[in-house]
């Protein structure tokens, strides 16, 4: 799905580290008992919230990125066959699931998690969208 201008910047977001989870299931039958203490959540509300936020933009980006490829057929930028393969649903699957594992492993600050709700709920458009998450790393100088 590469091309120029914004799914360029879409994609460089889209690139991470795939992150797989699985677990093991308790030993025993029926009636085994289960020693084991209950999950808590041990994340601070920033981390949730940047959670949540990771969950909501990876397929906005991901639909932004297609968005851009599809453009970049249409103006003969890029061939039929390649666009499809780029674009294919397990592609976009995966770009997503990268995403998101990247984005929920950042150490975002208070205002950088804002700029992420904000940007995705006041942003429709994907040009707006990666402009907005383009103040995600602004300084107090460039703010």
């Amino acid at each position: 799905m590469t091309s120029s201008r914004t799914s360029s910047a879409a994609l460089a977001a889209l690139v991470a580290a795939a992150v797989a989870c699985g677990g093991q299931q308790p030993k025993g039958g029926q009636g085994a008992i289960d020693n084991r203490s209950p999950v808590t959540d041990a994340r601070t509300p920033i981390e949730k919230r940047r959670d949540t936020a990771c969950e909501q933009l990876g397929p906005r980006l991901t639909a932004c990125a297609v968005e851009d490829a599809r453009a970049d057929l249409a103006a003969g930028r890029v061939a039929q066959a390649n666009f499809d393969r780029d674009t294919a649903p397990e592609v976009q699957r995966k770009n997503t699931e990268e995403f998101i594992a990247a984005c929920k492993g950042a150490s975002y600050s208070s205002r950088q998690v804002r700029v992420l709700e904000v940007c995705f709920r006041e942003e429709t458009r994907c040009t707006a969208l990666l402009d907005c998450l383009g103040h995600l790393h602004d300084t107090g100088a460039n703010r």
